[in-house]
């Protein structure tokens, strides 16, 4: 077998692994980032001196960054005592914060929280939002590379036909974040004509054709290896954002964007219905003459195109969540509801998912099937309910100290019936610039980049090093040190206020 052979095999046939330990480990970021957040909270109070750039771009790093790789590498079998470090470090810094409190000192506990339920929330941004669609990044970036390495467990690969593995989640993570914060929910195609908006929507789809097309163009030219059946022989992730791009501009045209959710359950509903009573499941599997052919546009492609539909299904109900959460609320109360509201849902999704894999179809990321749209979706929802969570708890640490500034954090305003004196030291925090040292908000300004410098790297490492046969030390240093190049490139272009956008 040649090299590129090899590399194909060593990441094919994969079965994958329990939808439980993959919850597991993508909730632990969301502890991380909560961690981060009180530390730099600590040590604002313990330290006159503000951090520099080089400072918190380390700590940010090693919070966000470095936890992702472990636990998709070394640690992969032992992510609960992962979170059992997390919560005892979160745990000891919060208690450290509440007894170095310089608000309500004297205050007992029960009246410092009903004052807290009382805090409004100065809030242009919702930070939980943000942080999502930076773990889906940052998650991407380690996993493209780390698969072809060996201390990446198999389990975590993509699935060849049936099964849930870590992989199968990014696409359908990346869709459903961008659809939270697509032009549609954050309104800003409201001027204007329907012919309008979808002319606009079709331009902004010229940066993914170029990508697209691009990609296709350097693989071909450099044989580089590709898995198959992910997407076919000439299709690729761009072109599944085109497509999903396209049919759901024009679903909201035609249907009401509160009515999303009800065009997701349709269309995934139909289209599994579809896959069970007509050849289509068959023509994905095995082509149209039943042998697996890749004669033909659409059989080269057929895993590729037919997907489509359940990734739109994933973007409409992203559209759904976006609307909720992107809601106009004023005080902590009304979060902590939304954040017990999506967390139900997403448990009342998972319970839904056990009900269709064991009496309709197990989830399948080469059919984006009804099972493999209700777990990508709920395990969206379980991970957004995580941050809104850690953001509360930053809230409260924020609140019971005095000028506390944390980027990609709320900012606190106090209630008008509120403490005098409090209210002035909240307020000039709030009025304060929002510190711009921070990797979460480069990550997410330079999403599109970040991506592509990603895959880029990784080609030239799988193309510079002989991946199949790397020790584990070396593997993890290589890792390491390509996820710090990538952040470091996306942190300076932040700090120089460049923002790299193809339209």
């Amino acid at each position: 077998m040649s090299q590129k052979q090899m590399k194909e095999a060593f990441v094919s046939n994969q079965n994958g692994t329990s939808v439980l330990e993959i919850t597991e480990g993508l909730c632990l970021p969301a502890l991380c980032v909560l961690c981060r957040g009180l530390l730099i909270i600590l040590s604002q109070h313990l330290c006159s001196s503000s951090h520099n750039s080089r400072t918190r771009f380390l700590v940010d790093f090693a919070f966000l960054i470095v936890p992702l790789v472990t636990t998709l590498t070394i640690f992969s079998s032992f992510v609960l005592l992962e979170y059992l470090v997390a919560i005892i470090l979160g745990a000891g810094l919060l208690y450290e914060i509440y007894c170095r409190r310089t608000c309500y000192a004297r205050m007992p506990f029960q009246k410092i929280c009903e004052k807290f339920l009382k805090v409004s929330l100065e809030s242009e941004h919702i930070p939980a939002i943000s942080c999502f669609r930076v773990v889906n990044s940052a998650f991407t970036a380690v996993a493209i590379l780390a698969v072809d390495f060996p201390l990446f467990p198999r389990r975590y690969a993509k699935t060849e036909l049936y099964g849930t593995g870590a992989m199968d989640y990014g696409v359908g993570g990346f869709i459903f974040g961008s659809a939270m914060v697509s032009p549609e929910v954050r309104r800003k195609y409201t001027k204007g004509s329907r012919l309008c908006y979808l002319t606009k929507s079709l331009y902004s789809l010229w940066p993914l054709v170029f990508l697209g097309m691009g990609r296709l163009v350097a693989i071909k030219s450099i044989d580089y290896q590709e898995h198959l059946t992910e997407y076919g022989v000439h299709w690729n992730f761009f072109f599944t954002l085109i497509a999903v791009k396209l049919i759901t501009s024009l679903l909201l045209i035609i249907f009401p964007l509160n009515k999303s959710w009800i065009v997701a359950i349709s269309i995934t509903a139909l289209y599994q219905l579809a896959l069970d009573f007509t050849p289509l499941k068959s023509l994905i599997l095995y082509g149209t003459d039943g042998s697996g052919t890749r004669v033909g546009l659409l059989n080269a492609n057929r895993e590729g195109i037919i997907s489509v539909l359940g990734y739109v299904a994933v973007h409409m109900a992203g559209v759904q969540t976006g609307l909720y959460v992107l809601k106009e609320r004023s005080h902590i109360k009304d979060w902590i509801k939304v954040a017990y509201c999506i967390l139900l849902t997403a448990i009342g999704l998972f319970i839904s998912l056990y009900i269709v894999q064991v009496n309709v179809e197990v989830a399948s990321r080469r059919m984006a099937n009804l099972a493999f749209c209700i777990w990508i979706v709920a395990s969206c929802l379980i991970l957004l309910s995580s941050l809104l969570l850690g953001d509360i708890i930053l809230s409260f640490a924020k609140f019971v100290i005095k000028e506390a500034a944390v980027p990609c954090s709320w900012k606190l305003i106090q209630s008008p019936t509120a403490n005098k004196k409090h209210l002035e030291s909240i307020v000039s925090e709030a009025k304060r610039k929002e510190p711009t040292l921070c990797l979460i908000t480069a990550m997410n300004r330079n999403q599109l980049l970040f991506f592509l410098l990603s895959n880029v790297t990784t080609g030239l490492v799988n193309l510079s090093i002989d991946t199949l046969h790397s020790s584990t030390p070396w593997a993890l240093c290589l890792l390491n040190l390509y996820m710090f190049t990538n952040c470091l490139i996306i942190y300076v272009l932040h700090l120089q206020d460049k923002t790299i956008k193809f339209w």
